[in-house]
């Protein structure tokens, strides 16, 4: 039996940071943890605490997934993620 998704305690001020810059958020909890949409792009992000890595399932997803994704730790990574270095500076 599979536990409930656990909520990363960073997961609330990324997707703030993004939704300050214009982009919708989803939580869809998996195979990822949310849908950005910008400016025509949909991208999966996993957000993680630090020193924390993909489980094996979604490892398995993220191998075979044909779109865009990240592993985001904060929300500068997801910025960039989204908008690209050159935006952030």
């Amino acid at each position: 039996m599979r536990l409930a998704a656990r909520t990363d305690g960073n997961q609330a001020l990324i997707v703030a940071a993004l939704r300050r810059i214009g982009c919708q958020v989803y939580y869809i909890k998996e195979p990822l943890d949310l849908l950005v949409g910008f400016r025509g792009r949909n991208i999966l992000l996993e957000c993680k605490m630090l020193g924390e890595n993909l489980n094996a399932g979604q490892q398995e997803f993220c191998n075979r997934w044909n779109g865009e994704w990240h592993v985001v730790h904060n929300e500068t990574e997801a910025l960039t993620a989204i908008v690209g270095k050159e935006a952030m500076r």
